[in-house]
């Protein structure tokens, strides 16, 4: 079912980090290549800048009331707990974009936490805290660490909240281990529902090369948000960082087929962005629509792929309303 949202009265021109594609199917490819295994700092010194940029992004965030290593069978997965309303209703799970993490989700933690209590994540294989110690090579495996950790909460269901990269990761554990999973949000994801624009695979090449010029790397940030500035913002320098100082492994991520969509039946929320750049927006609704058999499709007209730091009261109000709707 889709419907349409009213034209916002203004616009947020904060980055959302995690809307970053950083490496692209061939980089991604030629990464698998290289003799380590597994995501990795390529230098202590790389690590500390990549550390110091994460804590100043952090410093963004309210302060976490617990914080969870998990121990997967890929590696050691990275979450923070942040207690909000309704204490005993299923949480929320948020995960960032392509070389983002937790800090991304400063802008919307605020409005979130009014509905329930939130973990975030950092992605396993990307720059965070989270320590990747076995390769992720297939679907399967990334939905299999994150289902891993899943089992680990002691929730007895949880509401995933994906943006970007992280909307690919939330849908495809919804189609390969659903077992825990009470919803899915997905915000302007790429891969699920539409491919990849050329323009985004041409201009993600540059800036996926760590000893290319930092300019590139925030010319590519600031081209997402459709020409935002980013500099001096906390989380585009911490995502910056994580770009050029950490050696990514992970295996490209396949779009998702319209069958395997057609097999999902978890309650799913797709806010998209009408001028994303990413995809083709309209092409995504549609086949949203068409395909997932539980979906509630909305398309934020004047929203760039960092819909996060751009709309966080209205996806807080959308998620409220899906949530209700779906009895969650």
């Amino acid at each position: 079912m889709r419907r349409p949202l009213p034209r916002p009265r203004r616009r947020w021109l904060i980055i959302g980090g995690a809307a970053l594609i950083a490496v692209t199917l061939l980089i991604a490819a030629l990464a698998m290549r290289a003799p380590a295994p597994v995501g990795h700092f390529t230098s202590a010194a790389a690590h500390d800048r990549f550390l110091a940029a994460y804590r100043q992004a952090m410093a963004e965030l309210p302060r976490p009331d617990q914080t969870h290593d998990v121990r997967t069978s890929y590696g050691v997965v990275r979450l923070y707990h942040f207690a909000g309303a309704e204490p005993d209703a299923n949480p929320l799970l948020l995960l960032p974009g392509r070389t983002a993490a937790s800090p991304v989700w400063a802008d919307n933690l605020p409005a979130l936490l009014r509905l329930r209590s939130v973990y975030t994540i950092d992605l396993l294989g990307e720059p965070g805290m989270s320590i990747q110690q076995r390769p992720i090579e297939t679907p399967s495996d990334h939905a299999q660490w994150l289902h891993e950790v899943l089992v680990e909460l002691p929730e007895p269901a949880i509401h995933l909240v994906g943006l970007s990269i992280g909307g690919w990761t939330a849908m495809n554990l919804a189609v390969h281990r659903p077992e825990k999973i009470a919803s899915v949000t997905l915000l302007d994801p790429v891969l699920v529902f539409a491919d990849l624009s050329w323009q985004a695979i041409l201009r993600s090449i540059p800036a996926s090369v760590r000893w290319f010029p930092r300019s590139w790397r925030d010319d590519f940030a600031s081209w997402t948000a459709n020409d935002a500035p980013v500099e001096d913002v906390p989380v585009a320098q911490m995502i910056e960082a994580g770009m050029q100082t950490y050696a990514l492994k992970l295996s490209a991520p396949h779009r998702i087929t319209p069958e395997d969509l057609a097999g999902v039946r978890t309650p799913t929320l797709a806010l998209l962005a009408g001028e994303s750049r990413m995809h083709d927006t309209a092409e995504a609704a549609e086949v949203a629509d068409s395909t997932l058999p539980e979906a509630t499709v909305v398309v934020y007209p004047d929203a760039s792929h960092a819909i996060n730091g751009e709309y966080p009261d209205r996806i807080a109000a959308d998620i409220a309303d899906f949530l209700a709707a779906s009895g969650r």
